[in-house]
């Protein structure tokens, strides 16, 4: 065997034929090295459909590299040999291919960069890990944004990647005078509904991902999720269909109707691209670039492409951002001392709150829900519940297609769950029920009232709303956004807490909620 000069690490979140790996790829000397292992749908209880993502864009990409004329050794999850981890199978290949170095694109998951960098450290070998150019920021450049600062809010960090990168800009100052149209957004769909909502564009599997749909079903029969209806894109043509699909149909009412929700409607406006950015099948220069042209076209109105970019060159930039500069301490945070288990049934939709019920039901059909979805459903539920954000961690990162942990950490504890004591969040995004009833018609179809705190039909979120409150009353009287909320508790009867707090013990137990 010719000495192999490079054997360079693809990980299932790296498929991109343009990354830093392959800056001096040399055929003649170098290779690249991929790995399919259960390790990786197992230290989360990870769901079949965010499995089939990751294997059937892998399958795919390999293809690609050999089409490109890069040698490749790839070991697939149902090789007799395969090791069952990543570490134990790049040593095990170490041992058979002797490479004079490692070469890798820095990962997006914490674990996986330790236990790669062990495996070079043991095996003598330089490990080269280069930036991931991806991203419109490295994570320096966000350590020299965040130092000195005690708070990290994503506003101030969105305005300096729009001037630095001129996106939505005109003469210094942004497009419509303004930074953020939000006035002009977040909309409900009112009584009428979504109406005609333009069809999601899916993927009809081809025989690559027909095999690895078969796979997953019988190597993890027993995770959460159904393959019935898989339709997600696994190869960079049809992410870029989907990007351009999204921009014609659907980001026009982006905007409008980014928050709304609707029963049996999953799709809606959405773009359904975060899957393919973040297995880099897309890059977000080319969807911000999209989706500005449609409104330098007059294809879309500011507002809606404002908002859409603000997720892109804003939000996901900033959450990786947060996670790199801090972790690994970052994932133990608990600022709310929050330890009740995650209720059950987030893994099979049984609850009879409405909802909740529809929210988890399409999660596990599709591994997917929008944004509101999950903070403001899933999300608001667990923190109010008190449970333990780890375990809300775990579960997002389980069962959701687009979940790669430096993105799906930050927003679950930090975000969602408030658990780094507000470095990201100004406060705890705390509802009661009312909220889903204003921006959906859920609560017309459920046994709960979001009226009643209390009695049997008291909506469990806004009981657990009120118990939230007083469980850190305290703490939350020296936030200045939560003064009007902590005010209102305060009038409270001791006889009106008794009467919170024994409802608020009976969700806890179980007694209400399941179905």
């Amino acid at each position: 065997m010719a000495e192999l000069r490079s054997l360079v690490l693809v990980l299932g979140d790296q498929l991109d034929l343009q990354a830093a790996a392959f800056d001096d790829f040399d055929p003649a000397t170098d290779a690249a090295w991929m790995a399919e292992v259960a390790e990786e749908s197992r230290h989360v209880w990870s769901s079949k459909p965010r499995t089939a993502v990751f294997l059937a864009a892998m399958r795919h990409f390999a293809s690609a590299l050999q089409a490109a004329g890069r040698p490749l050794h790839y070991r697939r999850l149902d090789d007799p040999a395969n090791a069952g981890s990543l570490a134990a199978q790049l040593r095990a290949d170490l041992q058979r291919l002797r490479p004079a170095r490692l070469v890798m694109t820095a990962p997006g998951d914490w674990r996986v960069l330790q236990a790669l960098k062990d495996v070079a450290e043991e095996s003598g070998l330089p490990l080269d890990v280069r930036e991931d150019r991806h991203f419109f920021v490295t994570v320096r450049e966000f350590a020299a944004h965040a130092r000195g600062r005690k708070s990290l809010r994503m506003e101030f960090f969105y305005r300096e990647q729009r001037q630095r990168h001129q996106v939505l800009m005109r003469d210094g100052q942004p497009e419509g005078g303004q930074w953020n149209f939000d006035a002009d957004n977040r909309e409900s769909f009112g009584a009428a509904g979504p109406g005609l909502v333009p069809p999601r564009l899916g993927f009809e599997p081809d025989a690559v991902t027909g095999e690895v749909i078969a796979l997953v079903n019988a190597r993890f029969a027993s995770h959460p999720g159904r393959l019935q209806g898989f339709a997600w894109p696994v190869t960079r043509e049809q992410a870029l269909q989907a990007l351009q699909d999204f921009v014609g149909h659907r980001l026009p009412l982006f905007g409008r109707y980014q928050d709304a929700m609707w029963p049996g409607e999953p799709w809606l406006y959405h773009s359904h691209i975060a899957a393919a950015l973040n297995l880099k099948l897309l890059t977000p220069r080319e969807v911000v670039a999209a989706a500005e042209a449609a409104f330098h076209a007059g294809d879309a109105p500011l507002a809606s492409v404002e908002g859409f970019i603000r997720q892109i060159l804003g939000w996901r930039e900033y959450v990786r951002g947060i996670y790199w500069t801090r972790m690994p301490r970052y994932a133990e945070l608990n600022a709310l001392e929050a330890h009740e288990p995650l209720p059950a049934w987030y893994w099979t939709g049984a609850t009879d709150m409405a909802c909740l019920r529809d929210a988890l039901t399409q999660t596990l059909d599709h591994g997917y829900a929008h944004h509101i979805q999950r903070l403001m459903v899933t999300g608001l539920y667990a923190l109010m519940l008190g449970v333990q954000p780890q375990q809300v961690h775990a579960w997002y990162l389980a069962v959701y297609v687009d979940a790669v942990e430096w993105v799906e950490l930050p927003n679950t504890l930090g975000m969602s769950q408030y658990a780094d004591g507000g470095l990201m969040a100004s406060k705890p995004y705390v509802a009661t029920g009312k909220y889903i009833q204003r921006m959906s018609p859920y609560c017309k179809g459920c046994r709960y009232d979001p009226a009643q705190r209390v009695g049997e039909r008291a909506c469990p979120f806004t009981t657990l709303y009120w118990d939230f409150l007083m469980r850190h009353e305290a703490w939350l009287a020296g936030n200045p956004r939560m003064v009007l909320q902590v005010k209102n508790v305060a009038r409270l009867t001791e006889a009106e807490r008794d009467a919170i707090a024994e409802r608020a013990a009976a969700i806890r137990r179980g007694e209400v909620g399941a179905a």
